[in-house]
């Protein structure tokens, strides 16, 4: 079954070995860390920051994909501060081939993100496959990989979780809601965004940590990439603190009758659909 807005037909490309897959991470706050907002849109960069979790499901089905394949190479991308370089290494080190760090002094937004990221796809080579997270965990807005795909004229799925290579042409399978499933097949080039389901991410051990530090890691400045400014943009203009309101509630009389009471109050007050 095919989705018309996200299957797109494309002129008809040989993808032949030496493959390049291009696999983008982004460097996110560890979502255990105490998040303190420090500025009305900033908060303390003092904490831990680490691969963005849905970014390990693409960097892994990149490795995957290379042990199928005789010839091929897999590139971790990332936009960000120059503290986003320990962010390739975790992807070095999962099993990627090499690095680009596009350096900004700032978070940039996703329209931003995306043509950064284009420019220094395009500048290292011809993708043949390109990987995300469909996800950061940070911002959440689920919007870089179409702009991506958008800026490069190529297809797009995301919320993967299984892909199939053949020849020429990738078939993936999208989860939608209601635990819904969409088949789609895409030519290649494209650009696949991956959920947690597609695989478990490997944990690089402490020779795949040092073999990583040997791996080449090119470093560009946003400012030198051929980057069109935006006519419109995304800023943040404040950051608050999520507060949960909770209140105690005792529940009397037998099991049964409290069972009963609390599923009234699940369905009624929370909201939540019991069967």
């Amino acid at each position: 079954m095919f989705d018309a807005a996200l299957f797109y037909l494309r002129p008809h490309v040989i993808i032949t070995d030496p493959m390049n897959i291009y696999v983008c991470v982004k460097h996110v706050p560890d979502s255990a860390a105490t998040i303190r907002i420090v500025e009305p849109n900033q908060i303390d960069e003092n904490i831990t920051f680490l691969l963005n979790p849905y970014d390990e499901n693409a960097v892994e089905a990149a490795v995957q994909l290379k042990a199928d394949s005789d010839d091929t190479d897999v590139i971790a991308v990332t936009v960000g501060k120059p503290a986003a370089i320990d962010t390739l290494k975790s992807a070095l080190a999962m099993g990627a081939d090499r690095g680009i760090h596009v350096v900004t002094g700032y978070w940039p937004d996703s329209i931003v993100t995306a043509r950064a990221l284009q420019a220094a796809i395009i500048k290292d080579g011809l993708p043949d496959l390109i990987l995300t997270g469909k996800a950061a965990i940070d911002s959440d807005g689920y919007q870089t990989q179409f702009r991506l795909a958008a800026a490069l004229d190529i297809p797009v799925a995301t919320h993967v979780g299984s892909i199939a290579r053949n020849d020429n042409s990738v078939t993936v399978t999208c989860g939608l809601e209601a635990g819904g499933e969409q088949v789609i097949r895409m030519r290649m080039p494209c650009v696949i965004g991956t959920a947690k389901t597609l695989n478990t991410p490997r944990y690089p051990t402490l020779p795949d940590i040092i073999k990583a530090r040997k791996k080449e890691i090119r470093e560009v400045s946003i400012d030198h990439l051929a980057i069109e400014p935006p006519d419109s943009r995304m800023e943040i203009i404040a950051l608050k603190s999520a507060v949960q309101k909770r209140r105690k509630q005792m529940i009397a009389g037998s099991i049964e009758e409290s069972v009963t009471e609390l599923i009234r109050r699940l369905k009624g007050e929370a909201r939540i659909p019991l069967s």
